[in-house]
């Protein structure tokens, strides 16, 4: 019996070993191009742009696949900042992946709501919450503003309302080191 947990043992720390070395020999670590790009990207995952979610989109920038004006949430601003980074020429927004619009959040007119779940499902960062044939909630705090639940709503429940600029959400057009670098 002993010698049964030995060679049991001598098994796990062989294969604990390759394990090791695969880990290390295989590693695969993320480019960092597509980290800066998705950094700047402003995470709505709406889908604009014609990917699934912002990651994508900024692979497909990394590789030469997308142009850098196709999302309409990071507008502009967001353009040049791509433009900057990637050493590329800003251009206007591509008008074949919409307009863009003052930030917004999604907020449920909760007396009208059947609780059909349909806006949950369609939420890719799970902002609303609620239970089948309750009534919903947003969580503002978490909504991007990326207008996916409006189209399943069958009762029209949903409006966006445009986030008033305050202390809390407004924020410096450049990064610090942005100002300091163009100051020097």
């Amino acid at each position: 019996m002993i010698s049964a947990l030995l060679v049991m043992a001598l098994g796990a720390v062989i294969l604990g070993a390759a394990l090791g070395y695969a880990a290390v020999r295989f590693r695969v670590e993320g480019d960092p191009l597509v980290e800066k790009i998705d950094g700047i990207l402003p995470q709505t995952q709406c889908g604009q742009c014609g990917f699934p979610g912002c990651r994508p989109y900024a692979e497909a920038i990394a590789r030469g696949e997308a142009d850098i004006n196709q999302c309409p949430p990071g507008g502009e601003e967001g353009i040049k900042k791509l433009a900057d980074l990637l050493g590329r020429e800003a251009k206007p927004l591509s008008g074949e992946h919409g307009i863009e619009k003052a930030k917004s959040v999604a907020v449920i007119v909760e007396n009208l709501c059947i609780g059909c779940t349909l806006c949950i499902q369609a939420c890719p960062v799970d902002a609303i919450v609620g239970a089948a044939k309750q009534m919903h909630t947003v969580i503002a705090t978490q909504c991007t503003g990326c207008e996916l639940c409006l189209e399943p709503c069958p009762v029209d429940c949903i409006v966006m309302e445009p986030i008033a600029e305050s202390v809390e959400s407004w924020k410096w057009q450049y990064p610090v080191f942005e100002i300091a670098r163009r100051s020097a």
